[in-house]
């Protein structure tokens, strides 16, 4: 049994109490986390597609498209994309799935999930796709409901993340799959350091150049430093009753998609 993880914040932050969690650096109420996380997306959800572009320089359509390959997703299938924001997973699920199928984009943030409902509507997609304001650590569907689940940039959000991929695990059928694609841990000490500058000055700077916040890109820079590691988020998925659990590095370990199996 992998015990929680707690990260280990950069010198001068301390370590938060069990009544607080890590929002970026900073200790907060675990009650509070939920609604901070909020605001920032309220503030970047109009931009986010185009930070998203500038951030990665295209490179997230990439990662995406490795997700969707290793996902299995077939016609008639049921899938569950959580934190599914502007939509690009959830239409490219749709598509596969076909109109025996269905798609449900999840998403805690209400801006998020209107941009992606916008998003899909003008782009013709309809029948096979469902929007659920949800909350990943207390999903409001039954055990055994879908045959994938997919989290993409969203779990280090989460307050809770062992339960909220123990909730995961619930909704999956038997045989179906999680993919958990995020942040990570670069595995090259140059690439770390080139990685953290363009992080803490790069981003914040794009931030407030095109979305007018500054601070919102810091936090996210914040967050994917505070993220379990690639092995301590597999323990993590093991722990939660998934197994053949396995990753798979990209851009040099600057993200990983992580994929379990409910037995």
């Amino acid at each position: 049994m992998t015990q929680q993880h707690t990260p280990t914040p950069p010198p001068g932050e301390q370590l938060p109490r069990d009544d607080t969690t890590h929002f970026g650096f900073r200790s907060v109420a675990k009650d509070q986390k939920a609604s901070q996380v909020a605001d920032v997306f309220h503030s970047v959800a109009g931009k986010y597609d185009l930070m998203n572009d500038l951030m990665s320089m295209g490179v997230h359509r990439l990662w995406k498209r490795f997700t969707i390959e290793l996902s299995g997703v077939r016609p008639g299938h049921r899938v569950l994309d959580i934190a599914g924001g502007t939509g690009d997973l959830t239409m490219k699920f749709a598509d596969l799935v076909g109109p025996g199928g269905q798609v449900v984009l999840a998403d805690i943030n209400a801006s998020m999930l209107q941009v992606g409902r916008s998003r899909l509507t003008d782009r013709g997609y309809a029948g096979n796709i469902e929007y659920v304001q949800a909350d990943a650590e207390r999903l409001p569907f039954p055990d055994n409901s879908f045959n994938a689940v997919s989290i993409a940039f969203g779990l280090r959000n989460v307050t809770d993340k062992d339960q909220a991929l123990r909730d995961m695990t619930r909704v999956l059928k038997p045989g179906g799959k999680l993919m958990v694609l995020e942040f990570s841990k670069p595995t090259n000490p140059l690439l770390s350091k080139a990685y953290d500058l363009y992080s803490f000055n790069a981003l914040p700077l794009m931030g407030q150049l095109i979305a007018g916040d500054s601070a919102s890109y810091q936090y996210l820079a914040e967050s994917i430093r505070m993220h379990p590691d690639q092995d301590t988020l597999k323990g993590m998925m093991d722990a939660a009753g998934l197994v053949n659990c396995k990753y798979y590095n990209m851009t040099g370990g600057v993200v990983a998609l992580h994929v379990g199996i409910k037995p």
